[in-house]
């Protein structure tokens, strides 16, 4: 996309005033309950300080509605990120005002700033609220580099309007760089077979990198509760299992689109049902082609799907996955999730993950190190992949050339 990276910014004495992603999932005294994400963004880190400048770190966490929650607070994460580098980073308890101003102040090269969640400001995600406060924020820094990749598919102030007031000094982290190269491969020259695993619960929110994808890949594989429209959208009777009736149409109509252009598309060919939605439901394996009875619904594939499927797997070139293929929530639902995970882990190809419950499966067995690329957004990937640009890179200073 031939925008601005570090490499092309001169750090010395410099401040980088850096968007992260540090929005973790939390222990109940608030604590990191996986830095993942916080690990993640140490190369970029390390890579300005190593340059002679410091760094100014913003971030969100959680869905606080605009306004202060000490339940939000980043300071936790501050401490998770002190103990991976084995270095102080400082904290302050706001992200705008004299405080913040004062603390940036005073940082010198080498030093490490953390700014409270950016969400305590309802301006934060409604910029025309308040555009001052993407100005106050970018006073904060000589330099603005995005590597909030799980952000990036969002017009919000941190992540797009405020690099207007970087020229030529808006660029990517190593993070964002990394997950770009990884998605623009698969857009623009995948390894062959190229296969699309998609899950999770609606068709609604994959329909678009559905459709974007028919003429690059070679063969879907649908699960999750998606299974259970298209189920129903094939005239399937599936009792109480969850469905989106207003895309019963819109997934007749991929399924038609599949069909028109030889795309195999993998639905489940016996799945696990239970007769309530709780761990300790009764269940039992049935095909899919029979009716699910009254008050019972589909938590997961079935045994034989996850042998067709692993079969079926076996020859990829390419496999990009997104979301889980039942209830992970629920570990006697989790099956299918963790069966292909371990599959996957096996094959000689290029994977790529993202979407949080099937990148917690991975992390769960302990095979993260199986796979080529994990992505710290979900959304943020399937946007890509469906419009090929996200407004978070679309602002960032585009190269000179020279």
């Amino acid at each position: 996309m031939n925008k601005m990276t570090l490499a092309d910014v001169n750090f010395q004495g410099k401040k980088a005033l850096v968007r992260v992603d540090f929005n973790v999932p939390q222990n109940k005294d608030g604590s990191p309950s996986d830095t993942t994400r916080i690990k993640e963004a140490i190369p970029t880190i390390s890579y300005i300080i190593d340059h002679g400048g410091s760094v100014v770190l913003m971030s969100h966490l959680g869905r606080p509605a605009g306004k202060k929650n000490p339940a939000f607070s980043l300071s936790p994460c501050a401490k998770a990120l002190s103990s991976l580098l084995n270095k102080e980073v400082l904290f302050v308890e706001d992200c705008k005002g004299p405080q913040v101003e004062a603390a940036v102040q005073n940082l010198k090269a080498g030093e490490i700033l953390l700014l409270e969640n950016l969400r305590f400001y309802e301006a934060e995600e409604n910029p025309k609220i308040d555009p001052s406060f993407a100005k106050s924020l970018a006073a904060l820094g000589d330099v603005y580099v995005n590597d909030a990749f799980g952000t990036a598919h969002r017009k919000h102030s941190s992540t797009a309007v405020i690099a207007q007031y970087f020229p030529d000094r808006a660029v990517e982290g190593l993070l964002m760089q990394k997950e770009i190269s990884f998605l623009s491969s698969l857009l623009e020259n995948p390894k062959r077979p190229f296969f699309a695993i998609l899950g999770g619960a609606k068709v609604s929110s994959k329909i678009g990198v559905l459709k974007s994808l028919v003429s690059k890949v070679d063969a879907f594989f649908i699960g999750g509760a998606m299974t259970y429209t298209f189920m129903k959208a094939k005239g399937l009777s599936i009792g109480d299992s969850l469905c989106e009736i207003d895309y019963l149409t819109t997934a007749r109509e991929f399924i038609d689109l599949c069909q028109a252009n030889h795309i195999p598309l993998h639905l489940a060919t016996d799945i696990v049902i239970a007769s309530r939605f709780h761990s300790d439901a009764e269940t039992t394996i049935q095909s899919a082609d029979e009716a699910i009875p009254g008050h019972w619904q589909g938590v997961d594939i079935g045994p034989k799907t996850i042998a067709l499927w692993s079969a079926a797997l076996q020859n990829a070139g390419t496999i990009f996955w997104n979301g889980p293929l039942g209830v992970f929530e629920f570990d006697k639902f989790a099956k299918g999730t963790r069966a292909i995970a371990k599959m996957i882990a096996t094959l000689p190809c290029n994977t790529i993950v993202g979407g949080g419950d099937s990148v917690a499966a991975i992390h769960q067995l302990g095979l993260s190190q199986e796979f080529s690329h994990i992505s710290t957004g979900g959304g943020a990937s399937l946007e890509y992949l469906e419009f090929g640009h996200l407004p978070g890179i679309d602002a960032l200073s585009t190269k000179k050339n020279l």
